[in-house]
């Protein structure tokens, strides 16, 4: 039997040469981190927010910095401590002794691209300014609604290790960042590259060798195309039985939301995108459901107990689920 042809056919060109055009760019300071680089350009398709975890100084602030110098958009830093308010991230009223009126003066959120350093040292009310940034990307003081310029990203780094002084995320906001990714430290020869490049900079500042690659209105287009990219009806439902076993698995005491199932479909479609592809695979979302589901499922106190980790429960439930042919 002759396999149907799909109808219409999505043009990748120019998304294919600024995927590998990032590539090159972030290459030229990070070593190594492959997948944590794809995951990011996959996030800035699918537009969405991401949450980096790794130990101290394996570059998760530098690659977040490398975003903003690789896309031609504004970019800013904060670093969440213990006694940050809410005012300080969001912004606040301040009365103009000319004008006798109050202004709103905006915060470091009010960017492209925001840097969240050690997000989970904030406490839950500085936290919660979020909700309303990540999910609508505005912000409501004082009665009045500000939105934020396109497009508009965060970043957030956390350290898994230290606990002293942190205050763990509440999950309505985990489910809110499209992925959670996890850095390791770099193998043995990827280290010593990191420091041959180190010592070939002499002083130099790394991020001076990045050249921008889009614009904003490149990544309007580039995302119109990934919104076009083709999924089998299957596949779809594939996604929907993977979601439904983590609501009914017994090694989890909270399972996936439907923003899930939404965050899997849109990352694969990125996925395929940056891979060259104008469908999605199964092998697509079997990749992409880590990264998207890790951080939004909650174990029983049991299998804490037993130190067993989402990931394992992740790839159980998406190696028991049949593939579609």
């Amino acid at each position: 039997m002759e396999e149907k042809a799909f109808e219409s056919r999505v043009d990748l060109s120019a998304l294919n040469a600024s995927v590998t055009r990032i590539r090159e760019e972030i290459g030229k300071v990070i070593v190594g981190q492959e997948a944590m680089i794809d995951l990011l350009i996959t996030a800035i398709l699918a537009d969405g927010h991401v949450l980096i975890e790794g130990v101290p100084g394996v570059a998760k602030t530098l690659t977040a910095k490398l975003l903003s110098r690789i896309i031609s958009v504004k970019f800013s830093r904060i670093q969440f401590t213990p006694d940050l308010m809410p005012s300080d991230v969001l912004g606040t009223s301040v009365f103009n002794v000319k004008k006798t009126e109050f202004e709103f003066k905006a915060g470091p959120i009010f960017s492209n691209i925001v840097l969240i350093d050690e997000i989970n040292r904030a406490p839950a009310k500085t936290q919660a300014a979020l909700f309303e940034v990540m999910e609508e990307r505005q912000v409501t003081i004082d009665g009045t609604t500000y939105p934020f310029e396109y497009p508009y990203l965060v970043v957030a780094t956390q350290n898994p290790v230290e606990h002293e002084g942190t205050y763990r995320l509440p999950e309505a906001q985990l489910d809110r960042f499209l992925f959670k990714i996890t850095v390791g430290y770099p193998e043995l020869l990827q280290e010593v590259s990191i420091l041959a490049n180190h010592h070939r900079r002499r002083g130099t500042v790394a991020l001076d060798e990045v050249n921008p690659v889009l614009t904003v209105d490149q990544i309007r287009q580039v995302r119109e195309a990934v919104q076009q990219i083709h999924i089998e009806e299957n596949l779809v439902h594939y996604i929907a039985s993977i979601m439904h076993e983590t609501r009914n698995n017994p090694a989890l005491f909270l399972g996936a939301s439907p923003r899930a199932s939404i965050a899997i479909l849109n990352s694969a479609k990125a996925y395929a995108a940056i891979n060259g592809r104008d469908f999605v695979t199964p092998e697509d979302i079997k990749y992409i459901a880590l990264p998207v589901l890790r951080h939004r499922l909650v174990l029983t106190p049991d299998k804490e107990m037993e130190g067993v980790t989402t990931d394992e429960v992740v790839r159980q439930i998406v190696d028991k689920i049949e593939v579609p042919r």
